[in-house]
Parts: C-alpha cells; structure tokens; sequence
C-alpha cells in the first residue's frame, strides 16, 4: 500500500524541530546532572521519582512502565540495577503473583532528595527561566494536548496491558 504523505510546512518543520531540540539539549543536561549527583540515569531517577510519589512508595512493574512510556523488559532490567544498589525491592503482587510491584527504600528516597534540587536547577535555568508566567501555562496546555493525543495510541511499551484475570 503506498500513498503520498503531504510534507510538513515550513512552520510545522520548525516546530518539530524546535521541540526535538530543545528536548535533546534539556535531556543531555539532565542526563548529565543525575549522573553526576547521583550516578543515575534519567530513567532510574524517574522510577525513583514516581514510587516516590505514588502511595506507599509502590507500584506495579506494569503500571510504571506504562506510565514511563517504558519497554517492561527494559525496565525490568533498570529494576534489577537500582535493587542491587538498594534504592527499591520488587516482590510478588499479594494479589496477583504473576504482577511484580516494585517499591523504593528509604536509600532510594533519600537519594531522590539528594538530586532533586541540583534537577530542579537545571530545569530551571534551562527550561522555565525562558518563559514568562503566562507561557507556563500555554506551553502546559499545548504539550498536555499533544499528550493526550498520543496517548490515545500508544505504542506497544506504553500502552496498558488487558486485564488478565487481575483485579485493578
């Protein structure tokens, strides 16, 4: 099946481009940060950063790959580094043994507070110092569209696993 696609505009082009490169220089500044600060990747700090977050500091492998935008193999693997170093444990779900929760350790918060102002930092400055007040809030609207519409279809690593048979 072949068809012609409609090439992008000037306008559209410059917008790709402009999200593609202000998301590599902010993601290499970052990587680099959390490497230093912490000898973390960027995807270690944001498994830490969300157990963290989320109730009692757990969750389901699944749910956080999914929420990561995350392949579960590739996550598996970063869990298993990240609980050989102590920051999380990982054990059967009580309600499901075949769902594996993930939760982190009182050393692995302790080093998400460590990190986190060093990564606010450099959020900061490169990010948010750019932008006026009112700006945060159109750049906010505008990307949480585009999320959500990508959302909507997400590729295989990001999209929810059908229930088998678990309770939610």
């Amino acid at each position: 099946m072949s068809h012609e696609t409609a090439p992008l505009d000037a306008e559209q082009l410059g917008a790709y481009f402009a999200l593609m490169e202000v998301s590599s220089l902010l993601q290499h500044a970052v990587d680099g940060h959390l490497r230093a600060d912490g000898d973390l990747s960027n995807v270690q700090f944001q498994i830490l950063a969300r157990l963290a977050e989320a109730p009692g500091g757990r969750l389901r492998m699944t749910d956080l790959a999914d929420g990561l935008v995350y392949s579960r193999s590739g996550l598996t693997y970063q869990a298993g580094l990240l609980e050989k170093r102590g920051l999380v444990t990982r054990s059967p779900a009580a309600e499901d043994e075949r769902s594996v929760v993930v939760a982190v350790t009182d050393v692995g918060r302790a080093l998400v507070a460590q990190v986190l102002p060093g990564h606010i930092e450099v959020v900061r400055r490169l990010l948010l110092d750019a932008l006026e007040q009112r700006d945060l809030g159109a750049l906010g609207a505008i990307l949480g569209r585009v999320r959500d519409h990508m959302r909507a279809a997400p590729p295989r690593s990001a999209k929810p696993r059908a229930g088998r048979g678990r309770a939610d």
